[in-house]
Order: structure tokens, then C-alpha cells, then sequence
């Protein structure tokens, strides 16, 4: 039987289910993830086999292709939110881990592109954890 998730966009214009399991989930360091994301990383699932179905919002997916680069961001045209793209064809599939509503059955398997990794980001896990907005 197939995993299924939903997931939506920050607006909720724009939301879809995924049938199929995630193979690999990866955080990215790369220059353009981080150009991507506005973060530390990139938190990406992959399943060459899952289907995605958009159930809403269709019309609001565009698409960007980095020039000379396998390098490709689907997103949200009214709020920005990364979304699911398939790369190559219909190959693999990629979902941003944040655009998901359901519990992600899978921990990250590692950080990639390591050593492109933001200056500021070096033992992150030592710095203090509030579980609201700071006072």
C-alpha cells in the first residue's frame, strides 16, 4: 500500500497529494539551495516513484529553471512557498519537506554540499532553543 502525503503553500492556494514513499530525504548546502530557501539549507524528499496529484491552485506553479544548471524551484506565484517539482522528465520527484502537512515516516539521511555551507553555520545545535518568538 502506498504512503500517502498532503501537503499546501504558505496562502493555501496551491495544494496536492503524494502517493508513494520518499527513498531520500537530504539537507542541502549548496549556494543555490540556500538562494532558494533564505536558509542554512535546503530540506528536500525524493522518490523516483511517488505521484503527485495538485488537488487546487494549479494555475499559481511556476516554475524555475537555473540556466546551464540541473537546478530547478516550483513555487507558490501569490506567496512564494517552495513546492513539489518533478525533475528530468517526470523522473524524480522533489518536495521540499517544509510544503508537507502530513509527518514526514523519514529523518534526513545527511547534509550534502557540506563544504559550501553558509560561514555562519557551525554548531548550530549549541545555540539556545526557545520555543516561541523571542522576548
Amino acid at each position: 500500500m502506498d504512503e500517502v502525503a498532503t501537503g499546501q503553500c504558505l496562502c493555501g492556494a496551491v495544494t496536492f497529494r503524494i502517493a508513494g514513499k520518499f527513498e531520500s530525504f537530504f539537507l542541502c548546502h549548496c549556494a543555490r539551495c540556500r538562494k532558494d530557501s533564505g536558509s542554512a539549507h535546503a530540506a528536500n524528499l525524493f522518490s523516483s516513484t511517488a505521484k503527485i496529484v495538485w488537488l487546487s491552485g494549479e494555475e499559481n506553479i511556476r516554475e524555475f529553471r537555473l540556466t546551464g544548471s540541473q537546478h530547478v524551484k516550483c513555487f507558490c506565484t501569490t506567496c512564494g512557498s517552495a513546492l513539489p517539482v518533478s525533475q528530468a522528465n517526470g523522473g524524480v520527484l522533489v518536495v521540499p519537506a517544509g510544503s508537507l502537512d502530513s509527518p514526514i515516516a523519514i529523518r534526513p539521511h545527511a547534509h550534502i554540499c557540506f563544504s559550501s555551507r553558509a560561514n555562519w553555520d557551525n554548531d548550530l545545535g549549541s545555540l539556545d532553543r526557545i520555543d516561541g518568538l523571542p522576548g
